[in-house]
C-alpha cells in the first residue's frame, strides 16, 4: 500500500512517513478504454494501513540543476536508504495522477521469503512518485521503474502496480532477487480493449507471450527462477505467479477474493462461484482480466471499490459477528484462535482502515489539465465521498492537504478525522447510520458528476483563450469542492450524534423513539444467557367464581289500611 510521502516530496520531517507494516492492505482495478462508458481509462485504488494518514499529496513541477540529487527514504519505515541522481525536469503530481493524466496504484504481494531484503535503495513507494514526476505515459513508466531498480536496486518485497495513461492500461509485476543480490524481476502487461482487471495482495500474471509488443518482461524473469531450480519447464509455460507467489489459502481466501468480487459483480454472466475465493480451491485461478457485461461509468468504478462480499456466502453482516446491525467489519486480528481451533475473518474490499483511495479518470480528447481527474476520498470506501480533484490543479484543498493533520494528532480542519469520526459512528449501528450517510454521500458524488459536463465545457473555453486560466479555474472549482465536502460532512456527524444519542432515534420531527434489536438478535441473545435474563412467568389467572344471584325481590305490598272502627 502507499506509505506517507516523505521530506524528499513533502518538505515534511522523515518521522512523518513511519508506519507499520502492511497486512494485506490495498486493492486495485484496471479499466481499459474499451470497457468504460465514456471512453475514458480508469484505475482505482485503496491504501489500506491501520497507521496511515489520509491526504491528497501535491507536488509542484521543477527544474533541477545538472548536480542536483534526490534523497530516498523507506516508505515503511523512513529510514534514509540513499540518494539518485534528480531528472532535469519533473512534473505536477496530484494525489497519484501527473499533468499528464499518468496515474499509478500498487499493491503488496510480499513473495518468496527467499527473495526479501535485496540490495538497493529504490523502494516501491519511491517508485511511484518519482516515475510519476518524470513520465508521461504508462510505458515510459514501466522504463523509468525498472531503469531505476536496475541500476540502483530494489528495496522492496513483491510488488502489483497498476499504471495507466488515457490511451492505455498496465499491469506491472515485480519482485527482488533477496539478500545480497541487486535488481529485480518483473513482468509487465497491457490490458486488452473491452477488459478489466485487479490485483490485491497476491501476484496475479502467470503465462505472457514472450513475443508480443503489450508484453514486457525482464531479460532474466526466466532464467533467475531456473537458477533457483523452481521452475524446469519449457519458457512458453513459465508463470510468473506460480513461481514468485504461489497461490495457497490465505492468498485466495484473502487477495483473491477481493478480486473474485470485482469480477463476479462486474461480469455476472461469467458465474465465477465462491469456490474461487473461499480457499477450498487453491488450485482455481481467476482469469487475470475479464469482459465486463456492460460499460463502467465512474459511479460504477466508485460502488465496485465499496464492495463487502454482499450477497454472497462470505458476507460478513449475517452472522452474529455482524452485531445486532448488521455491520460488514470485523476488527482485526484477521485471524484468530479459539478453544483449539483457527478461525478467520474475510478480508473486503471497503475496509476500516483505508488511509485514503480514487478512483483515476483520463480522457485522450481533452487537454490533459482537464481531461484528467482524480476521484479522491479519505477513510474507508464505502463511507467515503469522492471528490474531483482535476490534474492540472496548482494546490490542494486546505481540508485534503498534507501536514493539517497526522495519524497521532485529531484535528476538526482534517478531512480524514471528520470522516473517521463519522464511519466510526457509523459502525456501532451499521444497518441505520449507514442509510442516512449513504444518503448524503449519493448526493455529493451525484452533483459532482452532474456538473462534471458544465464545468469542463467551460474549463476547455478558458483553455483555448489561456491555459493556465483554465488551469486556475479548475484549482479553485477542486479546492471549493473539497471545503464543500469537509463542511458537510461534519455537519452530518454532529446530526448523527443528534439523531442517535445513547441509542436513541431521533424522527424527522425530533421525537425520541426507542427501537428494538432484531427479533434475531434477541434469539441469540435468550439462547447465550439461558434463564437468567428470562422474567417468570405470570401466574395462570383463575376465572373469578360465579356471583350467586341475589334473591328475587319480591312485589311491593301496599300496608293495609285498617277499617275504622
Amino acid at each position: 500500500m502507499t506509505r506517507r510521502m516523505t521530506s524528499l516530496l513533502t518538505a515534511l520531517p522523515v518521522t512523518a512517513a513511519l508506519i507499520a507494516p502492511p497486512a494485506l492492505a490495498c486493492t486495485s482495478m484496471l479499466v481499459s478504454k474499451g470497457a468504460t462508458a465514456d471512453g475514458a481509462t480508469f484505475i482505482t485504488y485503496s491504501a489500506d494501513s491501520h497507521e496511515l494518514y489520509g491526504e491528497l499529496y501535491y507536488t509542484p513541477a521543477r527544474r533541477h540543476g545538472p548536480n542536483a540529487m534526490r534523497d530516498i527514504h523507506d516508505w515503511d519505515t523512513g529510514k534514509f536508504l540513499g540518494r539518485i541522481p534528480e531528472a532535469p525536469v519533473t512534473y505536477t503530481v496530484v494525489g497519484n495522477m501527473n499533468e499528464h493524466q499518468l496515474s499509478i496504484g500498487e499493491s503488496t504481494f510480499t513473495g518468496r521469503k527467499e527473495l526479501e531484503a535485496p540490495t538497493g535503495i529504490i523502494d516501491y513507494g519511491s517508485l511511484i512518485y518519482i516515475a510519476l514526476e518524470r513520465s508521461k505515459t504508462a510505458r515510459e513508466a514501466i522504463q523509468v521503474m525498472t531503469r531505476l531498480v536496475a541500476e540502483h536496486g530494489y528495496a522492496s518485497t513483491g510488488e502489483s502496480f497498476s499504471i495507466a495513461d488515457p490511451k492505455e492500461v498496465w499491469l506491472l509485476e515485480m519482485i527482488g532477487k533477496g539478500a545480497g543480490q541487486k535488481g529485480a524481476v518483473w513482468v509487465a502487461r497491457k490490458l486488452p480493449e473491452g477488459y478489466i482487471s485487479a490485483h490485491a495482495n497476491q501476484a496475479r500474471i502467470r503465462q505472457f507471450p514472450l513475443n508480443d509488443p503489450d508484453t514486457l518482461y525482464s531479460p532474466d524473469v526466466i532464467s533467475f527462477a531456473r537458477e533457483k531450480g523452481w521452475f524446469k519447464g519449457a519458457d512458453k509455460d513459465f508463470s510468473f505467479a506460480d513461481t514468485y507467489h504461489p497461490l495457497d489459502f490465505e492468498g485466495q481466501r484473502f487477495a483473491e477474493g477481493r478480486v473474485w468480487s470485482i469480477f463476479r459483480r462486474a461480469a455476472p454472466s461469467l458465474k465465477l462461484g465462491v469456490e474461487y475465493a473461499d480457499g477450498s480451491s487453491p488450485s482455481k485461478r481467476l482469469p487475470l482480466w475479464v469482459k465486463p457485461d456492460r460499460k463502467l461509468s465512474v459511479q460504477d468504478a466508485m460502488a465496485l471499490m465499496r464492495d463487502h462480499f454482499q450477497g454472497t456466502p462470505l458476507d460478513m453482516s449475517k452472522d452474529i459477528g455482524a452485531g445486532p446491525y448488521a455491520a460488514p467489519y470485523r476488527w482485526r486480528p484477521l485471524t484468530w484462535e479459539v478453544d483449539g481451533k483457527k478461525y478467520v475473518n474475510e478480508r473486503a474490499i471497503s475496509t476500516q482502515q483505508t488511509g485514503f483511495s480514487f478512483v483515476a479518470q483520463m480522457r485522450d480528447w481533452m487537454p490533459s489539465h482537464v481531461g484528467g481527474v482524480l476521484w479522491f476520498g479519505v477513510d474507508d470506501t464505502a463511507l467515503t465521498v469522492y471528490t474531483p480533484m482535476y490534474a492540472g490543479i496548482r494546490q490542494a484543498p486546505k481540508n485534503f492537504a498534507q501536514g493539517v493533520g497526522s495519524r497521532g494528532k485529531f484535528s476538526w480542519d482534517s478531512a480524514f478525522w471528520v470522516f473517521n469520526w463519522v464511519s466510526n459512528q457509523t459502525y456501532a449501528r451499521w444497518s441505520d447510520i449507514s442509510v442516512d450517510v449513504q444518503k448524503e454521500q449519493d448526493a455529493l458524488e451525484g452533483q459532482f458528476v452532474a456538473d462534471q459536463a458544465d464545468i469542463e465545457k467551460t474549463a476547455l473555453e478558458q483553455y483555448k483563450r489561456n491555459p493556465e486560466e483554465a488551469r486556475q479555474y479548475l484549482t479553485q472549482y477542486s479546492m471549493q469542492q473539497g471545503e464543500k465536502v469537509h463542511t458537510r460532512w461534519r455537519k452530518l456527524g454532529e446530526n448523527l450524534l443528534v439523531k442517535y444519542i445513547d441509542g436513541n432515534v431521533r424522527d424527522e420531527q425530533g421525537k425520541v423513539n426507542h427501537p428494538k434489536y432484531p427479533d434475531a438478535w434477541y434469539r441469540h441473545i435468550a439462547r447465550d444467557t439461558g434463564k437468567r435474563l428470562e422474567m417468570p412467568a405470570e401466574p395462570e389467572k383463575k376465572p373469578a367464581p360465579a356471583a350467586t344471584p341475589a334473591p328475587a325481590a319480591k312485589p311491593e305490598q301496599k300496608p293495609t289500611v285498617a277499617p275504622p272502627p
